[in-house]
């Protein structure tokens, strides 16, 4: 695991996190310019992978992919307060050499921006032709082009709204209370998330919301029998997957820095070219479109998919197009050999 350390970083709340860490994944020729590509929720910094085990964007970003390894060095970073590799609940406070768990620090989408701002400084990157990012990662690109505009040349956002909706907020409270409200979670003291039933059931709710009521209808339809249904199965897997790779704590600390995401009232001085998905129950392009009518420069298109939110995530035939495209107007170098 590749990590870059940062030092001391003071947070938006003004508390200051020491020795502060991001594990991160970087592909391509290092002399190459930079794409930063900004994982969702649950996502980590292996958005390509291994051969063995592939990315969640294995499919966007490699040789002759949308994002071309060939032209660009493609760097993606473990959000803060995550728990694969970057500073976040379950790592070590150097102040007491114990885990933070419930002591480690509310955040917001600035202070991750601001953390990988520093962590491309300490990589030795100058600047970033662009930043990509879906869902979570969308508002962060949507806050890196309003605090670093002089840094970056272009923002890729993804299923994403330039405030988190309502109806986003209504889930992650929905998830938030479960997971608070649960025994076991002890204020955020346990020991194992494996046990904690109140996660599995967030994650639960979650991912009600991230697929179309009519994908869940073809998958699924009425197969089960009355004490079990096919979606009820799938639901249930879901929850305990996500509780094995994933921690309570990082996911609380996540879904209310998300809740806090409000950038309605900017307007940026970098291009915004900008993907809704049809179906996107969180994340939906009335939100979107209005505030891109107000930017300097932008353009943007709807994505028809029964996919809904989790569209960014898949059908890359239907809109890598559109990110190879645009990246196209800013870099034209030879490949690199």
């Amino acid at each position: 695991m590749k990590t870059v350390s940062i030092g001391s970083l003071t947070l938006d709340s003004a508390q200051v996190l020491d020795h502060a860490e991001l594990a991160y994944e970087r592909l391509g020729d290092e002399n190459a310019p930079v794409i930063l590509v900004c994982h969702a929720l649950t996502g980590d910094q292996y958005a390509v992978g291994t051969e063995q085990n592939p990315g969640w964007w294995a499919g966007m970003i490699g040789p002759g992919k949308s994002v071309d390894t060939t032209v660009f060095q493609v760097i993606t970073f473990n959000v803060l307060g995550g728990c694969h590799g970057s500073t976040g609940p379950s790592s070590v406070n150097p102040a007491t050499r114990q885990a933070y768990l419930a002591d480690f620090p509310t955040l917001t989408i600035r202070d991750m921006v601001r953390a990988e701002y520093y962590a491309l400084q300490k990589l030795g990157i100058k600047n970033l032709v662009g930043v990509i990012g879906g869902s979570l990662g969308g508002m962060k690109t949507l806050e890196w082009g309003k605090m670093y505009p002089e840094f970056i040349r272009t923002i890729f956002p993804l299923a994403v709204t330039p405030y988190y909706s309502d109806y986003g907020i209504a889930f992650n409270h929905i998830g938030i209370m479960a997971i608070e409200n649960d025994h076991d979670f002890n204020g955020g003291n346990y020991k194992d998330s494996t046990v904690l039933k109140g996660f599995e059931l967030a994650r639960m709710a979650g991912m009600v919301t991230y697929r179309s009521g009519s994908m869940f209808n073809q998958r699924f339809g009425r197969t089960g029998d009355a004490s079990e249904f096919d979606i009820q199965s799938y639901l249930n897997y879901q929850g305990k997957k996500l509780a094995v790779r994933f921690d309570a704590n990082s996911y609380l600390v996540l879904l209310k820095a998300m809740n806090t995401h409000d950038i309605k009232e900017a307007v940026l001085e970098v291009p915004v070219y900008s993907l809704s998905f049809t179906n996107d129950l969180l994340y939906p392009s009335e939100l979107t479109i209005p505030w891109l009518k107000k930017q300097r420069t932008a353009e943007w298109e709807i994505i028809k998919t029964e996919y809904g939110h989790d569209g960014f995530l898949t059908e890359f035939e239907k809109w890598g197009r559109f990110i190879s495209e645009k990246l196209k107007t800013f870099v034209l170098p030879e490949p690199i050999r």
